[in-house]
């Protein structure tokens, strides 16, 4: 366990959902860096950023994570795809109808604190945590702040799209929520100036055939959540990667490649299949007696590396080892050791179906309209948010062999809610799993304005659930039928 000591923090507006808890350094006083190239505020000691001297301290950066019940929150973000009204293209970077003229338009309108890189803006902050960024297509992120209930992510997510459309309309702009860019290439999307992805770009085809495309061409929700120990984290850990792919198919909109039905219902998911091996998956190791914060921090050293950030400048560290830099011996950069800063930016380079950092990231639905981007939350905090819940969900998988584990991942993108488990299909297990999140929610009892409490906000996926169907099911049926084999109408329809 990590010993207590007493820390003088010289700062406010801390990014806290990327840095949540403050790691415990002695005779340290830490201070705020200001928001660096990804918009994300960092710790430093006395000035300085604090340096890495040993494996341990990696283990305990992730067990500070570790917080009470009571302090236990939600931060919940989605990505969208934007595009010009007049003929549906994917937004460039600069121009009237642009990425850039939507960020600057966020940013003298509401308020939004702008963060350049070489002199152009990439990000926007807010003074509650919640930022907006750019993934490398140009989609635009909302991450939003840590609060404590669904009524509250709803009203953040409701306001965030509200400014959006305020800004877009004027400008000829639009966006849509799904999971894969239904009608557009990849060489008709432009990419973002930033320079983590200029690096993840040349080496994602070393690795993959579809890793350019999960990159320009896929959006997701995602939802944060808090541990209480190492044991908590393994057990949340464990339950929602077994059932990940159930959100996969409850969640799954991406039916369309380059403007056809491609043979799934969430292309998203099937993208991270032939992404890149060494950092995706569903890491077998997590449903092992040896999983721990420590086991984690082992497989995120054997990551191969794409980066160092210095002085306002990426590094190409690509293949390289972070076990390496840890021992001074980096080949990028030789005789320096990392800080947390570097360990910190490497944790958000592996994207398996659940992410560990000093919180846990669910990863496996696609994005969607409004009301499933608050479902997102609802679902996962029912499930691992209350401990009768957890250990029932727990009980629904344990005994499950790590090869039908990776069957239902391998089915469930292509099959949604006609995937199959020990005969049974996934639309009745997601009922079951369903009526568990609800019996958490009911538990919370976190209650909205009208005195409603969270369960109401997985309606949208009961209702999908009872009918048989996914959002991309239902896309389908329009496509081959009042749609007249285009997907054209989904950009209006679909449109936020």
């Amino acid at each position: 366990m990590i010993n207590q000591q007493k820390l003088i923090v010289a700062a406010s507006g801390f990014r806290i959902q990327s840095f949540r808890f403050l790691v415990r350094f002695p005779k340290c006083i830490l201070v705020d860096s200001g928001p660096n190239q990804h918009g994300v505020r960092h710790l430093k000691v006395s000035g300085k950023p604090v340096q890495i001297e040993n494996r341990q301290q990696l283990v305990e950066y992730l067990e500070s994570g570790c917080k009470p019940k009571s302090a236990w929150r939600l931060g919940t973000e989605h990505e969208k795809f934007g595009f010009t009204t007049n003929d549906l293209r994917p937004l460039p970077y600069e121009g009237k109808s642009s990425i850039r003229a939507m960020l600057e338009g966020l940013a003298d309108q509401f308020g939004w604190k702008p963060v350049k890189e070489q002199g152009k803006i990439i990000a926007l902050l807010d003074d509650n945590g919640a930022s907006v960024t750019l993934e490398p297509g140009g989609q635009l992120e909302l991450s939003g702040a840590l609060l404590d209930n669904i009524h509250q992510t709803c009203d953040e997510v409701y306001t965030h799209l509200k400014q959006v459309k305020t800004i877009a309309e004027p400008l000829g702009i639009a966006f849509l929520g799904m999971g894969f860019q239904p009608k557009w290439e990849r060489k008709d999307t432009e990419w973002m100036p930033k320079g983590r992805y200029r690096i993840m770009r040349e080496y994602m085809t070393k690795r993959g055939n579809l890793g350019l495309d999960m990159m320009s061409r896929t959006c997701t929700v995602q939802v944060n959540l808090d541990f209480s120990s190492e044991a908590d984290m393994v057990k949340k850990f464990q339950v929602a990667l077994a059932l990940q792919p159930v959100a996969t198919a409850l969640f799954a909109n991406s039916p369309f490649v380059d403007g056809k039905p491609c043979g799934y219902v969430s292309y998203r998911s099937h993208v991270w299949e032939d992404t890149d091996p060494d950092r995706t998956g569903m890491l077998p190791f997590v449903f092992d007696s040896s999983m721990g914060f420590e086991r984690y921090a082992d497989y995120m050293l054997d990551v191969p590396m794409y980066f160092v950030y210095r002085d306002g400048e990426y590094i190409d560290a690509t293949g390289q080892s972070f076990r390496d830099f840890l021992n001074g011996t980096l080949p990028a950069l030789p005789g320096e050791k990392p800080t947390f800063q570097d360990w910190e930016d490497h944790l958000t380079t592996a994207f398996p179906e659940v992410r560990l950092k000093r919180y846990m990231e669910m990863r496996g639905a696609d994005g969607g309209p409004w009301r499933k981007l608050c479902a997102l939350p609802a679902f996962w905090a029912g499930l691992l948010y209350d401990d009768a819940v957890l250990e029932a969900a727990w009980d629904l998988v344990r005994d499950w062999s790590m090869e039908e584990r990776l069957q239902l991942r391998v089915d469930a993108p292509r099959l949604g809610l006609k995937t199959v488990i020990r005969g049974r299909t996934l639309q009745s297990l997601a009922l079951e799993v369903l009526e568990m999140a609800s019996s958490g929610l009911t538990g919370r009892n976190r209650l909205g304005a009208s005195g409603e409490n969270e369960t109401g906000f997985l309606e949208p996926l009961f209702s999908n659930v009872h009918a048989g169907l996914t959002p991309a099911d239902k896309k389908l049926t329009l496509y081959h039928g009042r749609w007249n084999g285009s997907v054209d109408p989904v950009f209006t329809e679909g449109a936020y």
